[in-house]
């Protein structure tokens, strides 16, 4: 299965699978796999893209 990662652009939403307390973040950027999400509950923070598949949000009140 091809990185469902590398679709995540700039202004999307996501959820963290594994850290729901985070809430919804919005992508800030994707480079090489590293993304810089900025989650409602945690803040800024840098994903390795390789490790954690971040869940796309289409309903912007989840």
């Amino acid at each position: 299965m091809e990185d469902m990662n590398a679709l995540l652009e700039p202004g999307m939403l996501v959820q963290h699978p594994d850290r729901p307390d985070w809430g919804t973040g919005q992508v800030q950027s994707n480079i090489g796999g590293r993304i810089t999400v900025n989650f409602r509950e945690e803040g800024k923070v840098t994903i390795d893209g390789t490790r954690v598949f971040l869940v796309p949000v289409f309903d912007a009140s989840s």
